[in-house]
């Protein structure tokens, strides 16, 4: 794989909506080489193919799944009991947006 250049990353930048000042390209640039560099390290594991793929990081990990059981859910009346302000079924909020 081709080494990341600093047109390349500004390309990303550009495509993303992002704009990189020059600082923030080189410091994203050398992020990418450390990227790069672990890779290779890890690439150059011997016998790294042979490994069989971890599930979970916990070797003992175990899960079990509960039962799906219906259960009596509350009311919704008296859910909005501790609403400020509702109209019919629904929760008034105030306006957030223009």
């Amino acid at each position: 794989m081709s080494k990341f250049t600093k047109e390349m990353v500004d390309s990303y930048a550009d495509k993303l909506l992002i704009g990189l000042t020059p600082e923030e390209n080189e410091l994203v640039l050398k992020e990418f080489d450390i990227i790069d560099e672990n890779m290779q390290i890890i690439a150059n594991i011997p016998n790294i193919s042979e490994v069989e793929p971890m599930t979970h990081a916990l070797d003992d990990f175990e899960f079990v799944l509960r039962s799906d059981e219906v259960e009596e859910s509350i009311p919704i009346e008296d859910l909005l009991k501790n609403c400020d302000s509702y109209e019919d079924r629904e929760i008034k909020v105030p306006k957030v947006v223009g």
